[in-house]
Formats: structure tokens, C-alpha cells, sequence
């Protein structure tokens, strides 16, 4: 069976974006491209991207200019070939088209979806951002593994990756620190 992986950015307060819209909810990212490899160099292949209808459209407009600008540098053209090859499920009661490839829309049962795919032929399935979705399915206990990139920000406010779910514990698989403050976290469900 596939595994669900969720992958996001948190402060040191939990964290996962910040109520500013207008930059996505990232404007306290410390970003630093150690972070990025050693994420992409991680165990398995992943194949499926499970984006919420917010986070595919500030994916969208990040990246899809950046296949197309001759001046972008080299590593972020490479990321945005990357996510534009991958199966992207885009879960969203209101986004109707989009001409990104390879992009499924979905405005049905998320879990019902999910489940399914969990069951088909592929890679592991990544989740990024999507804080309502990883919250169903957190509640669900359908992700099988945790990634966070924990920022080393207190936010004091923003949006909390974990609301409204149970209680669920985790293993430690493993622990990446950076010279740029962030500490990469591996979880695994614990069963």
C-alpha cells in the first residue's frame, strides 16, 4: 500500500502559515536550500501531490511562471519541473480549471479519495501546506509519516497545523539540523 506523507513548515508555536494571504502564509519561512535537498533526497518516490484548493493556487502561480522564464535560476526551475511532473490531486469546492499538467480536481469526499489512492499502483503520496486537509486526515489516521521543517520562528500567531483532531502518537525516525536554524523532524504513525 502507498504511504501518505505530510510535509510542512511549522514554527517553534505549531504553526504552519501565517495570516498574511498575501504571501501565501509564508512571509516567516526561513528558507534555505540545504532544507529542500535533504527533504527531495528523502526515502522513496513520490509520485502524487494532495494539494488544498489555497495551497495549489499559491503552488500554481509560484511556480508554473518559473518553467517558462529563462532567468530563473537553475535550482527553482528544477523544483518546478519536478512538481509540475508529479500527479498533482487538488481537493477544492470552488477551483473549477487549471492548465498546470498533469492536475486532477476533486470537490468530493476527501478520505473516500484518499483511501483510494492509497490502494492504487505508485509512489508515496506527499501532502504540502493543506492544513484543513491534513487535519482530516490526521483525524482519519491516514498519513503514515510527518515531516516537519520546524522554523526557528515563534509566530505568535498564524494557522495551527492541528486543530480539532485526536490524540495520536508518533515515532521518531529521524532528526536533520541546518546551520540556518531549521531542524528537519521524520515521523512515522505509531500503530
Amino acid at each position: 500500500m502507498r504511504k501518505v506523507i505530510m510535509l510542512n513548515r511549522v514554527s517553534i508555536d505549531g504553526y504552519f502559515a501565517s495570516l498574511n494571504e498575501a504571501n501565501f502564509g509564508m512571509d516567516w519561512f526561513v528558507q534555505d536550500p540545504k532544507v529542500d535537498e535533504a527533504v527531495r533526497s528523502g526515502e522513496g518516490v513520490t509520485d502524487t501531490l494532495i494539494l488544498g484548493g489555497k495551497t495549489f493556487r499559491g503552488f500554481e502561480q509560484s511556480w508554473t511562471p518559473l518553467l517558462k522564464d529563462p532567468n530563473a535560476p537553475k535550482e527553482l526551475k528544477d523544483v518546478a519541473e519536478e512538481l509540475t511532473q508529479l500527479k498533482k490531486v487538488v481537493f477544492s469546492k470552488s477551483l473549477r480549471e487549471t492548465n498546470w499538467e498533469n492536475t486532477e480536481l476533486f470537490d468530493g469526499n476527501i478520505i473516500e479519495e484518499v483511501r483510494k489512492l492509497k490502494q492504487l499502483e505508485g509512489g508515496d503520496i506527499l501532502i504540502m501546506g493543506s492544513g484543513t486537509i491534513v487535519q482530516q486526515l490526521a483525524y482519519e489516521g491516514l498519513i503514515d509519516e510527518y515531516m516537519f521543517i520546524v522554523t526557528p520562528v515563534v509566530a505568535g500567531e498564524g494557522k495551527p497545523l492541528f486543530q480539532e483532531v485526536k490524540q495520536f502518537g508518533l515515532t521518531l525516525k529521524s532528526t536533520t539540523s541546518f546551520d540556518s536554524g531549521n531542524v528537519l523532524l521524520r515521523y512515522e504513525l505509531k500503530k
